[in-house]
């Protein structure tokens, strides 16, 4: 039986589109599901977490070529699919006005330097990450892990990149960035989830970002004082927003210009 989009479980993405950005796009997507306009970013952030994953789960044995081939394939497969659901590159989004053809060749080059220098900095750096048990008692590594609270009695879930471990045997909550977008919130959602399904200390949280190949910050955000109910506050007005069906537009060059949906919207300024 298909779950309504009132009773679903929250995330993160959810919870900053629908507060952060606006409620009308939230709207589009998930409850109308009009069909989103694709862009080469995202498919390069995709193959970029499966390439860093795989080198992880190797304990670094996999070489760069290796990583780089992988990043590669998944990109070219992802492109391709979109490609065949929307052959026309002009009705694709990207950056700076730039030719989508001409993007998705840029991308394809960037995310395969982006995990050449993550290759680079994790055999320098020798991460170490926890190992959780899940609900059936298996171990799993601190890897694009998936979790499941509630949080102000509202059902959250979602996926966190790593769960390095600290010196003082805490854990940090770690998000991979291939572009320049960094969500604070997200840190402090993951914090409040590990340490609530998992049991862990979390006192930090950091990006890698691919653009530079370095943390940031490199002594990590802190994350001490950060409470559940202070977090959970977002995702019960989020959620009660949603059920209450209140979807307030939020035009702005910024937001129209970077929504994959714009082209459905009444409200839109990059028309």
């Amino acid at each position: 039986m298909k779950t309504s989009i009132e009773n679903q479980p929250r995330s993160v993405s959810q919870t900053e589109q629908y507060l952060d950005k606006c409620a009308w796009q939230y709207k589009l997507k998930r409850i109308d599901r009009v069909a989103a306009r694709p862009a080469a970013w995202s498919h390069q952030g995709t193959a970029f977490h499966s390439a860093a994953e795989a080198l992880e789960r190797s304990d670094r044995t996999m070489t760069e070529e290796e990583a780089v081939q992988l990043f590669s394939d998944q990109y070219s497969a992802l492109v391709n699919k979109s490609m065949s659901q929307e052959p026309n590159l002009d009705w694709w989004m990207t950056a700076n006005q730039k030719p989508a053809g001409q993007d998705i060749e840029d991308r394809y080059t960037l995310g395969q330097q982006q995990v050449r220098d993550y290759v680079k900095w994790s055999k320098e750096n020798q991460p170490s990450f926890v190992v959780v048990k899940n609900d059936k008692g298996e171990e799993k590594m601190g890897l694009e892990l998936y979790f499941k609270v509630e949080l102000g009695g509202v059902a959250v879930r979602g996926y966190i990149d790593q769960l390095p471990l600290e010196p003082d045997g805490s854990t940090r909550v770690r998000d991979l960035k291939t572009g320049s977008t960094k969500s604070k919130f997200q840190l402090e959602t993951y914090k409040v989830a590990t340490e609530k399904q998992w049991g862990l200390k979390v006192n930090k949280g950091d990006w890698y970002l691919g653009k530079t190949g370095k943390l940031s910050p490199v002594k990590g955000v802190d994350l001490s004082k950060v409470t559940e109910e202070e977090v959970a506050a977002k995702y019960v007005e989020m959620d009660q927003g949603v059920k209450a069906g209140n979807y307030l537009a939020n035009p702005s060059s910024w937001n129209c210009n970077f929504c994959d949906v714009s082209h459905a919207c009444s409200f839109s300024r990059a028309r």
